[in-house]
């Protein structure tokens, strides 16, 4: 008789120690709250994790999204949500930086979240317009150097990742650059190519087209080593020692969800990790996949709600 992938990985959930009322979990549809809108690159990680669970756990988990507040909506609701494993969030960068940035939420995100896994660190890219004489992140230190405050850059906003990454960089190189924010990314991308800004620290996803037709020019990216899919940009650190400012996206669950649900969840998009498509979609979106334990995912999101609570702190960054 053949077992399938589904029949054994039953088998397995119903194994593992401790698991009790639980072993057959899941036995209905659960939901990944996403906090923002469909179709950026958050929202597609969070669907490509929806469909790899479908597919290797026999229930459906659907992408629930709840945009709003900066992703606190959905946050606060998955916060709240029953901890027995069928209520996720999608877990990102803006979250560590919310926890900073706002002085009162209903929730705290180290305290009321089970970390599970994180997928994948996301990239931002030092863009702008070919107008502007600079071609390496050096000369654009130079040229606002010579100028302060007369170059601008643009974000999706005050306290958006973006922001967050700029004034990084202006923290750690000494430069001065007015902040122009925007109602999305996309607009302030929109604005660069029209020359009404001068720099946008944009998601991979937002610009790699501009970048290739070379209707923007590439600076750097803002990880700590070269990404493959921009081979040929170099980093922001090779210029401004030390500068990291990738974001992370990743599932968490309600404080309390039972370890071996959590363990269940982890292995298995660990495999997902592991697999070449699954990987080559995340890298397509500008991110590198990581993968790994809970705990390494809970330390990484502890080490951003500090790092993004000192940069908010010295630039003064207030929410809109």
């Amino acid at each position: 008789m053949m077992i399938t992938r589904r029949a054994l990985t039953a088998l397995a959930a119903a194994a593992i120690p401790g698991l009790g009322r639980a072993e057959t979990y899941p036995a209905r549809p659960a939901r990944i709250l996403v906090g923002f809108t469909p179709g950026g690159a958050t929202d597609i990680q969070a669907r490509q994790a929806a469909q790899w669970l479908s597919e290797r756990l026999g229930q459906q988990f659907l992408v629930d999204n709840r945009p709003g507040a900066s992703g606190n909506i959905a946050t606060e609701m998955a916060a709240r949500a029953a901890p027995d494993g069928y209520t996720l969030m999608q877990l990102v960068s803006p979250n560590a930086i919310n926890q900073a940035l706002f002085k009162t939420l209903p929730f705290d995100l180290l305290r009321d979240f089970a970390p599970v896994i994180c997928m994948a660190r996301l990239a931002y890219v030092v863009v702008v317009n070919p107008a502007l004489p600079v071609r390496s992140i050096a000369e654009l230190i130079a040229l606002a150097k010579q100028a302060p405050d007369r170059l601008s850059y643009g974000s999706a906003g005050s306290g958006t990742p973006q922001n967050i990454a700029a004034e990084l960089f202006k923290m750690m190189a000494g430069v001065r650059l007015l902040h122009v924010p925007y109602r999305g990314g996309a607009l302030a991308v929109t604005d660069l190519l029209a020359g009404h800004v001068q720099v946008v620290f944009a998601p991979i996803s937002e610009a790699i087209e501009q970048i290739k037709s070379g209707k923007l020019r590439a600076l750097a990216v803002t990880t700590a080593a070269r990404l493959d899919v921009l081979a040929e940009v170099p980093t922001v650190a090779e210029s401004v020692a030390g500068y990291e400012a990738s974001g992370f996206a990743g599932i968490g669950a309600p404080a309390g969800t039972p370890e071996p649900i959590v363990a269940l969840l982890n292995r298995e998009l660990n495999a997902g990790l592991a697999d070449a498509r699954y990987r080559a979609r995340i890298v397509e979106l500008g991110g590198t996949p990581l993968g790994g334990t809970p705990e390494a995912f809970g330390g990484l999101m502890r080490q951003a709600v500090a790092k993004w609570g000192r940069v908010i702190e010295f630039a003064g960054i207030r929410p809109d």
